[in-house]
């Protein structure tokens, strides 16, 4: 499917949610049925609050990496520090940025390390959760479930949910013709939020996708401005295949310039993912069920686990040495 102009990124407000569901609803199920990306404004998470955890995030990433590497990634939780480690099937190389996963249960950064990490990044994770409830609910009730159907399966609250916030840092380079900060992809999990700062651009999309199993990819990509308080919104190939193929998650991708400079770019997601044991499955039962936990695990062997058998042989190695663990993927 070949585009020759760029496809509409509506700017959908939550404002007077309660009051304008419906609306809001009919605006949501638009975007994600036809390009897959929109963004959210007057969301309630203030420009402070979105640059305060930038901040943070930087403070992380500036970092000694010896104290970075003391969260090693873990492919079979996908939480974790990884650096050039996350390689796309579509590019068969590293991606050229390091980021760290995070789950409300996982392993996390000190407040030593990084004062104040801890309680102001769980009040955005709690913020980024009443947003994504507010657009799950929505999309529940277009397609047919009860409103409230992937607010429980997608309830952090619970220890089995694989919900992440992930933070990112992709490295300024020169003339980056053939490298990738993020190759072609589409999200694994269910609904993810983006939040980017004004001026760091690189992410593209392309639209046209017809089926969650397919991973043909068009030819036309389209840059996405960065702008620091809106948030980008994406469709996860969890979400597509809950909805038997009706919400669109659309391949994107982040790129560096071929020739001249290209400044270090900072991003945040959130991905609504699931709890493990939900079975996910479309209300017109396209395909077979299968549980969040099966679905998700395939997808990140796809992309981490060339990883398993470098941390195997260096854990090995570190045993018969009697050393302190340290990242394999750094």
């Amino acid at each position: 499917m070949k585009l020759t102009t760029c496809p509409d990124v509506p700017a959908i407000s939550l404002k007077d949610y309660e009051e304008r569901k419906e609306e809001i609803t009919k605006q949501l199920m638009d975007a994600a049925e036809n390009s897959g990306f929109f963004t959210l404004i007057d969301h309630g998470i203030t420009i402070d609050e979105i640059e305060a955890q930038f901040a943070l995030s930087k403070k992380y990433f500036d970092l000694a990496q010896e104290v970075k590497d003391r969260i090693p990634h873990d492919v079979s939780t996908n939480n974790g520090y990884e650096n050039k480690s996350q390689i796309r099937p579509s590019t068969n190389q590293a991606d050229q940025k390091e980021s760290l996963w995070l789950q409300r249960g996982s392993e996390w950064p000190s407040d030593e390390d990084v004062p104040d990490f801890r309680t102001t990044t769980q009040n955005f994770i709690d913020k980024c959760d009443k947003i994504s409830h507010q657009v799950l609910d929505c999309f529940a009730i277009a397609l047919g479930f009860e409103p409230d159907y992937f607010r429980k399966a997608m309830d952090v609250s619970h220890p089995d949910c694989l919900t992440q916030l992930r933070m990112l840092h992709y490295f300024a380079t020169e003339n980056a013709k053939g490298t990738w900060r993020a190759g072609n992809h589409t999200d694994i999990g269910g609904l993810t939020l983006l939040f980017q700062r004004d001026g760091e651009d690189g992410l593209e999309i392309c639209p046209g996708r017809e089926s969650h199993t397919s991973f043909a990819i068009g030819d036309t990509f389209f840059p996405l401005p960065a702008k620091t308080g809106p948030i980008v919104v994406n469709i996860g190939d969890m979400l597509m295949a809950w909805s038997d193929d009706r919400l669109k998650a659309n391949f994107h991708r982040v790129r560096a310039k071929d020739v001249g400079y290209s400044p270090d770019r900072y991003s945040i997601a959130y991905f609504n993912t699931g709890r493990k044991d939900y079975i996910l499955q479309g209300p017109l039962k396209k395909y077979p069920a299968v549980t969040v936990s099966q679905y998700f695990l395939e997808h990140t062997e796809r992309q981490f686990g060339h990883n398993r058998k470098k941390q195997l042989e260096a854990k090995a190695l570190r045993d018969a040495q009697g050393a302190p663990a340290v990242a394999a993927s750094a």
